[in-house]
């Protein structure tokens, strides 16, 4: 009886038990970076895509995952919308662009068709972009999160093998609210931050004063409320929203622009973190 009591408890502890994931690499690169905002509407496809070519412009080989399976908007940001190959029909070859090698759902479904899934259809897409694309020789890859902290998140925090998380924010209190909770989310899970981003943190006029149309300074200060690194603002300008909206991001097409240098000393930061 008292056996068949131990075994009883053995079997329930093991049932009770915190399931322990597994982490896998996505072959083919050095280092793995997830792009969050938590808060949609935030810019931050466009911060994810400049800071992709930010860190080419300092010499590093980039891979750009996109990996919002619902709204995937990678092939507008590089005006690519051709399908990728797969040479034994497991694998697929990511499509290349400005030598940075892509994917995304968009290169595999029509613009216009909705993805309309339950949680366990994005899980597989997203095991297949992470574990069945062919990155080669890749220094980084820059993964594109949706906003939120659903499946996705979760899929990339428990089974994907993560080396930092950048989270994108306007200084608005309201974006701010999903911003602590995305913190919260990544901390818990055992995810590195590496920074957090102030975009649209102004405009700058014709009469060359800068207006905080978003507020000021909310950014920087969740950053120490959480003892999180502050990497930078960002402001609005009209050059960075015509080069996205032509397929060729600001810091590929116009390295020397003023907003592109600071994507760049923003980039120069993630990098010094990754090799630490």
């Amino acid at each position: 009886m008292t056996e068949k009591k131990e075994e009883i408890d053995r079997s329930m502890k093991e049932k009770l038990a915190p399931k322990q994931f597994v982490k896998t690499p996505i072959n083919g690169t050095k280092f793995t970076v997830l792009v969050s905002s938590a808060k949609g509407g935030v810019g931050k496809s466009t911060v994810a895509i400049n800071l992709a070519f930010a860190l080419q412009n300092l010499g590093l080989k980039i891979g750009i995952l996109d990996a919002d399976v619902y709204g995937p908007s990678l092939p507008k940001l590089i005006n690519l919308n051709e399908k990728p190959k797969s040479q034994d029909g497991k694998a697929l070859i990511p499509l290349e662009k400005y030598d940075a090698q892509c994917m995304s759902m968009g290169f595999l479904v029509d613009e216009q068709t909705p993805m309309i899934w339950r949680g366990p259809m994005v899980i597989s897409a997203l095991k297949t972009m992470t574990q069945k694309v062919l990155w080669k020789d890749r220094d980084v890859i820059i993964v594109d999160m949706p906003p939120g902290t659903g499946d996705t998140q979760l899929t990339f925090a428990q089974e994907v093998k993560v080396d930092g998380a950048i989270i994108v924010s306007t200084p608005q209190d309201l974006a701010l609210l999903d911003v602590k909770r995305g913190i919260q989310m990544f901390d818990k899970t055992g995810v590195k931050i590496l920074g957090l981003i102030d975009n649209m943190s102004f405009f700058k006029g014709d009469d060359g004063k800068e207006y905080k149309i978003f507020g000021e300074g909310g950014v920087e200060k969740t950053a120490k409320e959480f003892n999180k690194e502050f990497l930078g603002h960002l402001p609005l300008h009209q050059d960075l929203r015509n080069a996205t909206d032509k397929g060729d991001p600001l810091t590929h097409s116009d390295p020397e622009h003023e907003i592109s240098k600071l994507f760049v000393n923003i980039a120069d930061k993630i990098k010094v973190a990754l090799n630490q």
